[in-house]
């Protein structure tokens, strides 16, 4: 299936900013299964746009724009041919032994509740079940569990506060699974990118987010709590790290100026018949 994204992000100011820098997550890259075969970034303001790997492999854009200026926005578009791989993950950039994965962050701190869920998936699963079954049963009580909510709360929700509110939005159901598979000792990663919706649901608020999990003699799989499931060819991988903030689509810094609004408008669609046909010629 090949994917159309558009991704915009626009900031308004009240009063005009000397300038912004920030640091953009929002390039998709090749692996098994995940082809990308246009990408575009454009920005509202004149400035050079730097790329670059980060620390985990992600393909980043960095920029400082001068101000003043009263808005800026940052607009993506592409399209990325993928194939179900049936929620494994080979050919991404590894640039750390899967061990770093189990280390705590502060969104993903387990405490005393998610410790006693992560306990019950594993007795849930059966004596003797394999971490691969674990994981599953994992998946389930999440998606079961959560509510998915698509209220925003706050960047800074904690997997222990999403929990006990019982509800939340992708990335914090993804932290809850993370915090939760880290305690039964499975490295876990947190993965933003976009979902392409069967229902025909094309423009959404934001991206989306899910887990990858390294299980031995199977290496990194994903597992979607949102949604119940394992990555299909509807999941377009962008970026990986410990938690959000590692994988965030857009952070940066104002220098100067007050009154900041933050807009973000996606959309995930199927390319035209047209478009694949012409790449397939």
């Amino acid at each position: 299936m090949r994917i159309r994204i558009s991704h915009a992000t626009t900031y308004h100011y009240d009063t005009p900013p000397n300038g912004v820098t920030q640091l953009l997550r929002l390039t998709p890259r090749n692996h098994d299964g995940q082809y990308v075969m246009e990408w575009r970034i454009d920005l509202s303001q004149d400035c050079v746009l730097h790329q670059h790997d980060d620390a985990f492999g992600n393909l980043t854009h960095s920029f400082t724009a001068d101000g003043p200026f009263d808005h800026l926005a940052i607009t993506v578009t592409g399209e990325v041919e993928m194939q179900d791989t049936s929620g494994f993950v080979r050919g991404a950039v590894e640039l750390f032994p899967p061990a770093l994965y189990l280390r705590e962050t502060d969104l993903t701190l387990p405490d005393a509740a998610i410790v006693e869920f992560a306990e019950e998936a594993r007795i849930e699963a059966g004596e003797g079940a394999s971490p691969l079954s674990v994981m599953h049963q994992l998946l389930a009580n999440v998606h079961g569990e959560i509510t998915f909510d698509t209220t925003p709360t706050q960047t800074a929700t904690t997997a222990a506060e999403a929990f006990k509110l019982k509800r939340g939005v992708c990335q914090d159901l993804t932290h809850i699974f993370i915090a939760a598979a880290r305690q039964l000792g499975v490295p876990a990663r947190y993965i933003g990118g976009h979902f392409y919706r069967a229902d025909g649901v094309t423009a959404q608020d934001a991206g989306h987010a899910w887990a990858e999990v390294f299980i031995d003699d199977y290496g990194w799989i994903g597992f979607d709590p949102s949604n119940g499931i394992c990555p299909t060819d509807a999941h377009v991988r962008i970026a990986a790290g410990l938690d959000y903030l590692g994988a965030s689509p857009v952070r940066g810094t104002r220098y100067g100026g007050s009154g900041e609004t933050l807009t973000v408008a996606v959309n995930v669609d199927q390319a035209s018949q047209q478009s694949q046909s012409q790449s397939q010629s």
